[in-house]
């Protein structure tokens, strides 16, 4: 279990839980978080959906109910509290060594659904970063169907809070706004899910070097904490959630990488602690234009 009891809790935490967004003509809040079925659908992984809205595209709500964002008082909501700190005291740290201030994203928690600078999105979406608004937006239901496929654990829910403040780390580095210019720029639609695929798995890859180095300087981690981590990161693996969904493995159609390179590349960020060494795209030969 990871030690947080005594951590510092961030402030950059919005709780919107037990308020919804709505919007006219849209799918509302009664969707479950029934991510396979979403996934069968409309024929992709449910956690992309918002990902790829990062260009600042989507439909404004006809109305949202404005919610209460005190700070959370739940045992959930503390601990989210404490993990994101724990991901702003690394990643300044990181950023300081290159003489570059570390710009803090929020956390917004919610309920059913939420209206994001990128757009209307239903719990079925899953975790996502909308990088116009440079928010992580999370339904904590989603760590039930998490467990469900086999991710269970305090450092499970961890790492998927690390992988969305990957996302942000892109943003402010340019990686995130390359990448775009490059999947608009190509006509193929496999090398459109290759880019997004090794952007993923980055993210899971940084996900990784900020737990090192919070192990490093708190031990945050006991025995069996990795382990929850990458089992997590397999559990969304593309291929495990397309046979999940009683569809046949297309690696072409890809967008977060396979149950086997998730695992890989957060176990990497794991054991190095480096950023340099999540170059998933110099890993994969791809160059990505200024």
């Amino acid at each position: 279990m990871v030690r947080w009891s005594g951590s510092r809790r961030s402030g950059n935490i919005q709780d919107r839980r037990g308020s919804r967004a709505v919007r006219a003509g849209g799918l509302g809040g009664g969707v479950g978080l029934v991510i396979l079925v979403v996934y069968a659908l409309l024929g992709g992984n449910p956690l992309e959906l918002l990902q790829v809205a990062g260009s600042g595209q989507g439909a404004p709500p006809s109305e949202e109910v404005q919610p209460d964002s005190a700070p959370p008082t739940d045992e959930m909501g503390a601990y989210l509290s404490a993990v994101l700190a724990m991901t702003e005291d690394v990643w300044s740290e990181i950023f300081a060594e290159s003489d570059e201030a570390y710009r803090e994203p929020v956390l917004v928690l919610f309920t059913e659904s939420v209206q994001s600078a990128c757009g209307f999105a239903s719990a079925a979406t899953g975790p996502f970063y909308c990088p116009p608004d440079q928010n992580l937006y999370l339904d904590t239901s989603f760590f039930e169907e998490l467990a469900r496929m086999g991710g269970a654990g305090d450092f499970a829910v961890a790492y998927v809070v690390g992988h969305e403040v990957g996302h942000h780390v892109q943003t402010l580095t340019g990686i995130s706004n390359r990448v775009r210019t490059m999947q608009q720029r190509s006509t193929s639609e496999n090398e459109i899910n290759r880019l997004q695929v090794l952007m993923e798995l980055q993210a899971d890859c940084y996900s990784g070097v900020w737990a090192h180095h919070a192990n490093r300087h708190g031990q945050i981690l006991e025995p069996g904490d990795v382990e929850e981590g990458l089992a997590a990161a397999a559990a969304i693996g593309d291929d495990r959630l397309q046979r999940g969904a009683g569809r046949t493995v297309s690696p072409e159609s890809f967008t977060h990488g396979s149950s086997a390179q998730r695992r890989e590349w957060l176990d990497i960020g794991l054991r190095n602690g480096d950023v340099g060494t999540c170059d998933t795209f110099a890993d994969a030969g791809v160059l990505l234009s200024e």
